[in-house]
């Protein structure tokens, strides 16, 4: 099976487009075909632009982001507003369809894991069905090896043992951003934590893929 990337959260606004579109780019100045799909937003579409912009127009943005809605809501209650109801079956159509025109395929979710998307499913069941490998993102502040840990519990045991971890620094980083990496560390292997630094407000891709560091970083996400 061609390598399947989930990115998902702890909650919304922790950094996960940021991630997708490092991850993105990266895989394409390797010379890898990839895609970076954003199948459901609400509330805008601006996570599904900058994905398109990672990736140079090898997708349009209704190809990287087939199901949008206006309300700033979970997506499926923002699609029930708009009686736009969203099945699992259409949006696996969708994610399978694309994945066999790539060699790599990244999937970013809405909001946490568990945030409904559609009609009776969420993140984690798409994840089941493309078994695909999860990436948990969350803010590296006070709180966030409690919500990493609620987020591994909540995969199946054969899909967590796959999973990898990143804490994003934040803008201002709190007491527990040094030490939350390490007491993570106790409950999940170490080698699967990886940590990335505040990149700034005006967050270019480009940019933050010139340091090793970074490089070395995003290949060790991507390895299986």
């Amino acid at each position: 099976m061609k390598p399947t990337f989930f990115i998902t959260g702890t909650d919304t606004g922790v950094g996960k487009t940021v991630l997708t579109a490092l991850l993105a780019q990266f895989l394409r100045a390797r010379g890898a075909r990839a895609a970076a799909l954003k199948p459901v937003c609400s509330g805008g579409r601006g996570d599904a632009r900058a994905l398109q912009a990672a990736l140079a127009g090898a997708l349009t943005l209704d190809e990287i982001n087939p199901w949008h809605f206006r309300a700033a809501l979970a997506p499926a209650a923002a699609a029930e507003r708009e009686r736009k109801p969203l099945k699992l079956a259409a949006m696996l159509a969708h994610l399978r369809a694309t994945r066999e025109r790539f060699e790599v395929t990244l999937v970013e979710g809405a909001g946490g894991l568990l945030s409904p998307l559609g009609e009776q499913f969420d993140s984690r069941d798409v994840i089941v069905a493309l078994q695909a490998s999860p990436i948990i993102v969350a803010p590296n502040r006070l709180g966030a090896v409690n919500q990493v840990r609620l987020t591994l519990a909540a995969l199946p045991e054969h899909l967590r043992a796959r999973a990898r971890v990143v804490l994003m620094a934040p803008a201002k980083p709190d007491t527990a951003t040094t030490s939350n990496a390490k007491l993570l560390g106790r409950y999940f292997p170490a080698e699967k934590i990886h940590s990335l630094p505040w990149l700034g407000g005006k967050f270019s891709p480009a940019q933050a893929l010139k340091t090793e560091r970074m490089k070395q970083t995003l290949a060790a996400l991507l390895t299986i």
